[in-house]
Order: structure tokens, then C-alpha cells, then sequence
């Protein structure tokens, strides 16, 4: 394994899920290297667009982050965009897609909605364990039931959808539906505060996930119809 690139790597995954943009000093402590090797570590990844400075110094995830999460599960994302908008401007919350990636839930496409609320940013990149947040517990209760699971996987599992409070970022909860046979979910997220009904935001959720299902058949049908001909 080349330790640089697994270096760079780390430095990239903590900037883009860190809830305070951290400074060189921070990556250089947190990676175990001197300042000069974290500089030039985020220097390299702020050529290639993937990270950018603040004005303090302080590390940013950058657009080029967001071209890479776009270009992951292309079809997927393809056949998602157009029913997360739809979702986020239905509901009047930020709507995203989450892929499952070994033992962690990635977001690869968020949306907020239009509008002159203030809305929770949810932005590309963002992973978390597979067993937390109502994503994870969503894309585990598209599986067969497993006797180590957790009660809410196997309570998503019977009525449809997930939810989850606190357990990705404090003070946030999440609402998600699987979309089944892509080890993949849609969800929406709002301040726990708000005290909004998760079922009834579940119901335009699934209606959402469904389409994207669909939306899916109807590509493949197509292609597989295509090739046989």
C-alpha cells in the first residue's frame, strides 16, 4: 500500500466529514506527520480541486468532490436527481442519496429545496457507519433479516422506512426508504426541534423511491430489449 497516497486519502475523508473546517495543524496532528508533509498533502489536493482554503487557512471540501460523487453509481444517480428535487421542494427539506460502501453509508447526491428557508446542508461525501442514521438503517433493512441486527433495522424492514435521531450529526433526524436491490436509500433530514411527523414525511419518501425503482426497470428493461435485438 503507498503510505503517501493512503495519507492523502485520510486527510481527505476527515476535511470533507469534519463539522469544523480543520487547519493544517489539525490534519498534521490527526494524520501523525509533520506540518510541512500536511502541506504539501493539502496543497496536493487543492490542485486537483478536490479541497479549497478558507481565508483563516482552515480546510474546505471543494466542487471536485462533488464531480467524483456524482460520477459513483452513475445510473443511480441518473435516475435519482430529478425525484430528490422533486421530494426536496415537496416537502421544504434536504433530500439526498446514500450508497452503501462496505461498512459505511456515503452521500453521493444532495438537494435542497427551493425557497427562502433555512435549510440543513447535507452536502456529498458525508459517510457514516451502515448501522446508524435512518440511510444505513434503511439499506440494512433492504437485506434478509439478521439475528445480530439492530431493533430498528428489523422494525424498517416491516413497515417500509427508516428513521433516526442524533445518531449521524446532534440535534438532526432523518427520515429513509431503501431502494431495494441497490444497496442504496433516499432520505430527508431536519432539526429534531422541528418535531415534524416522520410518517407522514415517510409516505412521499417511499412514493419517491419507488419511482427511482422503477425509473431504474424501465432503463434496464430498454437496454436489455436493445441488446437482444
Amino acid at each position: 500500500m503507498s503510505q503517501t497516497l493512503s495519507r492523502g486519502l485520510t486527510a481527505l475523508e476527515m476535511i470533507a466529514q469534519a463539522v469544523t473546517p480543520p487547519s493544517i495543524e489539525t490534519v498534521a496532528d490527526d494524520l501523525g506527520v509533520h506540518r510541512s508533509i500536511a502541506y504539501r498533502i493539502v496543497r496536493t489536493l487543492e490542485h486537483h480541486g478536490l479541497i479549497e482554503r478558507a481565508s483563516d487557512g482552515a480546510c474546505l471540501p471543494a466542487a471536485g468532490l462533488a464531480v467524483l460523487a456524482r460520477s459513483v453509481a452513475g445510473e443511480l444517480h441518473a435516475a435519482s436527481i430529478e425525484e430528490l428535487t422533486a421530494l426536496a421542494n415537496t416537502v421544504g427539506l434536504t433530500a439526498f442519496l446514500v450508497v452503501r460502501n462496505r461498512n459505511e453509508a456515503v452521500t453521493v447526491e444532495s438537494v435542497e429545496p427551493v425557497g427562502p428557508l433555512v435549510n440543513v446542508s447535507y452536502k456529498p461525501g458525508v459517510r457514516h457507519p451502515v448501522d446508524r442514521g435512518g440511510p444505513g438503517i434503511a439499506i440494512l433493512a433492504a437485506d434478509p433479516p439478521n439475528v445480530d441486527e439492530r431493533p430498528e433495522v428489523t422494525a424498517a424492514r416491516t413497515r417500509g422506512w427508516a428513521e433516526s435521531t442524533g445518531e449521524v450529526i446532534p440535534g438532526m433526524a432523518s427520515v429513509a426508504a431503501p431502494l431495494v436491490g441497490e444497496a442504496a436509500a433516499i432520505s430527508v433530514v431536519h432539526l429534531a426541534a422541528d418535531g415534524r411527523d416522520h410518517s407522514e414525511l415517510a409516505i412521499h419518501v417511499i412514493h419517491a423511491a419507488t419511482r427511482i425503482e422503477r425509473r431504474l426497470a424501465a432503463w434496464r428493461d430498454q437496454r436489455a430489449h436493445a441488446v437482444e435485438t
